[in-house]
């Protein structure tokens, strides 16, 4: 089992950057596929972007491509999202997640999830 807890949400201005975290501890980190997903009011919790084991698979959604980079450190046990050129559709509490196996689209496919950092970007 594998504990995950992000950090770096907040409040920022439209056009403005965040760097969101997820650091993970108890098993070995290098054996879980990660993902980011978020969830707005009144919203399902969506997908948001994905990366493999090692890192040589990444993918996003639509709405994200080209302002947000997902990345891994497996020496540190931390997966990050850079997000740049945020918009105010942008704003929900942002969630990892991990499975120990392939990546996957799908939130019910991971099994282990942080408790979520809340991002707010102002119009």
């Amino acid at each position: 089992q594998v504990q995950l807890v992000e950090s770096g949400g907040g409040l920022v201005q439209a056009g403005g950057s965040l760097r969101l975290s997820c650091a993970a501890s108890g098993r070995t980190f290098s054996a879980y596929a990660m993902g980011w997903f978020r969830q707005a009011p009144g919203k399902e919790r969506e997908f948001v972007a994905l990366i493999s084991r090692n890192g040589d698979y990444i993918d996003y959604t639509t709405s994200v491509k080209g302002r947000f980079t997902i990345s891994r450190d497996n020496a540190e046990n931390t997966m990050y999202l850079q997000m740049n050129s945020l918009k105010p559709e942008d704003t929900a509490v942002y969630y990892c997640a991990g499975r120990n196996s392939v990546t996957s689209f799908q939130a019910s496919q991971y099994p282990y999830w942080g408790q979520g950092t809340q991002v707010t970007v102002s119009s």
